[in-house]
């Protein structure tokens, strides 16, 4: 099949520097899902179990499924959508999982960056005082009071949102690129002085040998899909955003080598994490379990007890606010150069027609937290619904199209000559043993997280 057949082929940016593209990609990857997802769920999954069940999935799941979406981009070297058409006939099923990419991007960002602007508020509260001193009670009432405030929300919010588009707006290169060699250097030192600081802790050992410590008997079904799911979204599978960044790889880019480093990175920032947390809520003694409110209600609460507890909360969230920027760019890209690409739009109109697209449509997900939190969507209010078809829906059944593709269309051999494409003198490469991951392991893991996800 002809590559690009019948598809106007324009010239389009590139990556700078091999540094440039891992820092961006890790950027993309590393996000809430790796400081708050993994360590709330760590806490509710056994510990060390959760770890080391995770670690596993990471490597023998996570890193075939990201070589497979990068190295189709750098395949097509288009956006998901025209990309996808480029390897498969007009009106082919196999280009869903270009739409379901930029889709799921879209709808994941409509309430990500309000996520982000929780983290920015709270930021401005935790430089500025304002989380001094509370009881624990305390703690909890000031975030239900402030969920239920919509309009500082919308403005955190929307602060964020400009603050992705003027990153964005300037390119691949001189804007994303060169943000990400920036903030992934400065988000791991600063993780690693929060850790230094947990670690320090009178009482801290315990909580370390918690989460270090294999209770084999605690692996169970749960563990096991609560790591294989938060594997498959920390890496961000089928969200567009590992395939529009491999689109700007040039054909001699070291793929393998490359895709372990990035998943190497995130699977670390997700490690850090609760090393920065874990020891500290046991030397504190605060519950391990406590979920999604981990991060604003268990985490102030730790920072106000620590010494220079200010200081070390501001360094926290303002880590959160890089970890939740980096991921926006990545979300953002596949939507903004399928924008250039199929309605023929400058790089800067698409990105602020899509942040002005992304912020309406995700102000009913603000609303939701306060005056339309009675508004259900099949039980659902509307931010826990975007959350739920984006992250339940379309990420798996994107990644299940990407998964056969691979098996039926470009077949393994095909996909393993393609990767390695660049990888001679490397380690590492997409190697024959790969072939029962990619043809049997890999399929059965993400029919599962789809069935499991939607039902």
């Amino acid at each position: 099949m002809e590559l690009n057949k019948g598809i106007k082929t324009e010239k389009r940016e590139n990556w700078g520097s091999r540094f440039g593209f891992i820092m961006a990609t890790a950027g993309f990857s590393i996000g809430l899902g790796n400081i708050w997802r993994f360590p709330y769920l760590t806490g509710m999954n056994g510990g060390g179990a959760f770890l080391f069940v995770y670690l596993i999935i990471c490597a023998l799941i996570g890193i075939p499924l990201f070589n497979m979406e990068i190295s189709l981009g750098r395949k097509t070297q288009l956006d998901p959508v025209r990309g996808m058409r480029s390897v498969s006939k007009k009106g082919s099923p196999w280009s869903a999982f270009g739409w379901t990419g930029v889709l799921a991007a879209f709808i994941i960002l409509t309430y990500y960056i309000q996520i982000m602007g929780w983290i920015l508020a709270y930021l401005v509260k935790m430089v500025s005082g304002q989380l001094t001193g509370l009881t624990a009670e305390g703690y909890t009432q000031a975030f239900t009071n402030f969920m239920a405030n919509p309009m500082p929300i919308a403005a955190f919010t929307l602060a964020c949102a400009v603050i992705i588009g003027l990153i964005s707006a300037k390119g691949l290169e001189k804007g994303i690129e060169k943000a990400c060699k920036i903030m992934m250097p400065t988000l791991f030192i600063m993780l690693i002085i929060l850790a230094i600081r947990s670690l320090t802790l009178p009482g801290a050992m315990e909580g370390l040998k918690w989460y270090l410590t294999v209770d084999f008997s605690k692996i169970n079904s749960g563990v096991l899909l609560a790591a294989l799911g938060q594997s498959f979204f920390s890496i961000g599978i089928a969200s567009g955003g590992a395939f529009i960044y491999g689109s700007y790889l040039n054909k001699q880019s070291n793929i393998p080598t490359d895709s372990i480093i990035v998943v190497g990175f995130d699977t670390l920032a997700a490690f850090i994490a609760g090393l920065v947390m874990f020891p500290a809520i046991f030397a504190l003694g605060l519950p391990t379990d406590s979920g999604p409110s981990l991060l604003f209600v268990t985490m102030s609460n730790l920072f106000n007890q620590l010494p220079a507890g200010t200081l070390f909360g501001s360094m926290f969230f303002l880590l959160l606010l890089f970890a939740a920027l980096s991921s926006a760019l990545g979300y953002l890209e596949p939507v903004v150069a399928t924008c250039t690409g199929l309605f023929n739009m400058t790089r800067k109109k698409a990105v602020w027609t899509s942040l002005a697209a992304i912020f309406i449509i995700g102000f009913p997900m603000i609303m939701a937290q306060g005056p339309w939190k009675n508004i259900l969507i099949g039980g659902r209010n509307f931010f826990d619904f975007a959350d739920y078809v984006s992250g339940n829906i379309m990420m798996p059944l994107g990644a299940l199209i990407l998964s056969f593709y691979v098996l039926i269309v470009w077949k393994f051999k095909g996909f393993q000559s393609e990767t390695n494409v660049g990888s001679e003198s490397g380690k590492f490469k997409v190697f024959n043993w790969w072939a029962p991951l990619v043809k049997f392991i890999i399929p059965i893991a993400l029919v599962v997280i789809f069935v499991t996800g939607v039902f």
